[in-house]
């Protein structure tokens, strides 16, 4: 390959290399020696089996009652969210160095607006195509020549200095982290551009709104979280969460998980749990930090206005009890326009 070639592949990469897992590994097979390359589609990284974070409780600081309880919703549900933002993500084994991965990343999230009944996707959605690689293991300059700005480091060194060991299981973990943080820092974009524009409109944004101080501050915003690795109650509070019917909620709460911004924070039943275990239906909401004497006003307004999003239901997904239907239309737009 001639200097004047070799060149051109490396101005041209920066739309050509990631349009696809086999474009970005015949990139990498062109400007990158002793690649490897994987062969057939793969499952994504996220379905592999890998050491999650143990499931627990801690405790929360009330912020409505002096001990949780449960508070019936008073009034008809209300449908008043404007939109519904989400993101999604997706990794896959592009191939090896050695016995170093590399990983084809995808990134993306999108706003979906309620315009008459109808949704419509608000502004431009944000997708990112990259490749996560080890790089104080991996051959640095060929693969930094080779794809810039588009080329992600899994091995950078923790607050304590060190970096990862070269265990490949590791680096593929590290790698599909990698690609959950990018997600995240596209939908804390799309987020704050629709808080800073949009400040009177309620957008329903599906997990935590607490990593953005923009975001968690913002009286549009509002968090509703589907999972529950950790759940803030502890003791008789545990009880009461779990026991919740349909169409109650807890007491509020305070919680800053993981260093996040302050968030107000409440759990509210969805659907009846009969016949189902004690988490089906189940979310937990989150809201800005307000004065005391408009908390309980608040949680409940925003708690009609949930319980009005579940129908339609959005079924298929397994995860209906817990989705609104405005999620699961972002859900399939990016599923179509990512994959």
């Amino acid at each position: 390959m001639d200097g004047a070639s070799s060149a051109d592949d490396r101005k041209n990469g920066a739309f050509e290399t990631l349009r696809s897992v086999h474009a970005a590994q015949r990139h990498l097979l062109r400007l990158v020696p002793n690649v490897r390359t994987a062969t057939g589609g793969g499952s994504p990284l996220e379905r592999l089996e890998r050491d999650m974070e143990l499931p627990h409780v801690i405790d929360a600081e009330g912020a409505e009652d002096a001990t949780l309880r449960a508070r019936p919703v008073p009034g008809a549900p209300v449908p008043a969210f404007r939109a519904f933002l989400d993101g999604t993500q997706r990794s896959q084994l592009l191939g090896w160095i050695g016995s170093l991965p590399l990983v084809y990343g995808t990134s993306g999230a999108v706003i979906r607006e309620r315009i008459e009944r109808r949704l419509v996707t608000w502004h431009t959605p944000l997708v990112e195509h990259r490749i996560y690689a080890p790089l104080a293991y991996a051959p640095r300059e060929e693969l930094e020549g080779a794809l810039g700005a588009q080329l992600e480091d899994t091995t950078k060194p923790g607050p304590d200095g060190t970096i990862p060991a070269p265990h490949p299981t590791l680096l593929l973990e590290r790698a599909t982290l990698a690609v959950s943080r990018d997600r995240e820092r596209l939908e804390l974009s799309l987020a704050e551009s629709w808080c800073a524009s949009r400040p009177d409109d309620p957008i329903m944004i599906d997990g935590g709104i607490g990593s953005s101080e923009a975001v968690a501050s913002s009286a549009c915003a509002v968090g509703v979280v589907k999972s529950h690795r950790t759940l803030y109650a502890k003791g008789e509070a545990l009880n009461v969460v779990l026991a919740l019917s349909r169409g109650e909620r807890s007491s509020v709460i305070r919680i800053a998980p993981r260093a996040r911004s302050e968030v107000l924070s409440w759990y509210l039943r969805l659907r009846a749990t009969d016949g189902r275990d004690a988490l089906w239906g189940l979310v937990r909401v989150e809201m800005r930090m307000i004065d005391s004497p408009g908390i309980t006003a608040r949680a409940d307004e925003i708690s009609r206005w949930l319980l009005a999003e579940s129908s339609p239901l959005a079924a298929p997904d397994p995860r209906w009890d817990r989705m609104a239907y405005g999620i699961r239309s972002a859900e399939e737009f990016l599923r179509a326009t990512t994959n």
